[in-house]
């Protein structure tokens, strides 16, 4: 098998980006559909009610300029594999109500556990490797900084 140039890499890359706006599933799983997948795995990370027993009512997620750099490496390494058709990924910032989407994914492969396994490498590298801070906010008015790679 020929060795993946990065030209193919870029065009694999359908999106990998920092937004102030919603995130949307559908259009991450539309961006990565290709005639070549039997497989579309994605992930849609979402805003709790609480964290730890305790009850949350809203997140505010700030950034490192660096932050956009990084989720584009992760993302040209996840699809510099060769068994992948293409990748899609984003990280929202601002502020989030419960429910909204915080980190959304996609990937297409011509197999399922191909597929998988990118979705699964691309949100832990993201949550480990991305500069993005979560605030916590809680019914009483304080709040708590967590996940702070």
């Amino acid at each position: 098998m020929m060795p993946v140039t990065n030209a193919e890499i870029a065009a694999k890359v359908r999106e990998a980006t920092i937004s102030d706006q919603p995130l949307d599933l559908d259009a991450a799983t539309a961006a990565v559909n290709d005639p070549r997948a039997g497989a579309i795995a994605t992930f849609f990370g979402q805003v709790r009610n609480h964290d730890h027993g305790d009850e949350v009512t809203f997140l505010e997620y700030s950034m490192h300029p660096t932050a956009e750099a990084e989720i584009k490496q992760i993302a040209a390494e996840i699809a510099a594999r060769d068994e992948l058709c293409a990748v899609w990924v984003a990280h929202r910032v601002g502020t989030l109500q419960i429910g909204d989407a915080a980190l959304v994914a996609a990937v297409s492969a011509p197999h399922r556990q191909a597929a998988f396994q990118a979705l699964a490498d691309i949100v832990d590298e993201v949550k480990s490797r991305v500069p993005i801070w979560k605030c916590q906010h809680f019914p009483d008015g304080s709040h708590e900084w967590s996940n702070c790679p």
